[in-house]
């Protein structure tokens, strides 16, 4: 087994969680909120330095249940096959978050569509494709549970005081919580993370 794959398997043991110090994980406490944003700026911060890999994360409550999205039926719940699935993204023509991740630079960009219960499962495939120092640009709330990242952002949105559900359960252990007033400016928060992820 290499060296890298067992670092995670001792930390997996040890915390329930795994520890991916080399993964920036952006959260929000409602939907339009800037993650991608946010993501694709700090892509281009880092893309020319070291290799960068984004991951959106969609948490499914129930294969049957109801839409994630509010009812928009996109098909992402209703088609999932399994208890999780990864896709990688190979299109930057469309106006998919996973594309304009790709289109930012991102040396690959992948979507895990999970159960919510079978999460820990779900980022064990993913993990374990992924070279040890990559960057991993995520977008995901829930995944906070069963990963500690090497910094966890929360965005919370100025034009919407609502919270998702699982911003709730995560946001008291966020290292940097922003407020985003749109104007698409993440200088100060790059910054922050820089500070943190070198």
């Amino acid at each position: 087994m290499p060296k890298a794959l067992i670092d995670r398997e001792v930390s997996k043991i040890a915390t329930n969680k795994y520890t991916i110090p080399n993964m920036i994980l952006i959260g929000s406490t409602a939907r339009n909120s800037g993650k991608t944003t946010l993501a694709i700026s700090i892509i281009n911060k880092y893309k020319l330095t070291r290799p960068v890999i984004a991951l959106k994360v969609t948490t499914i409550e129930d294969k049957n249940g109801k839409c994630i999205h509010g009812g928009e039926d996109c098909g992402a719940c209703s088609n999932l096959k399994g208890n999780f699935e990864i896709t990688e993204e190979l299109n930057t023509g469309n106006t998919k978050d996973t594309s304009l991740l790709l289109a930012a630079g991102a040396e690959k960009v992948y979507w895990l569509k999970t159960l919510k219960n079978n999460m820990y499962e779900g980022f064990e495939a993913f993990i374990t494709q992924i070279p040890k120092n990559t960057l991993i640009v995520c977008e995901s709330n829930s995944l906070r549970k069963v990963v500690n990242p090497g910094v966890f952002v929360m965005i919370k949105n100025a034009k919407d005081s609502q919270m998702k559900k699982s911003a709730s359960e995560v946001i008291d252990q966020a290292d940097i919580i922003i407020e985003n007033n749109f104007n698409d400016n993440f200088e100060k928060v790059i910054r922050e993370i820089s500070n943190i992820i070198k």
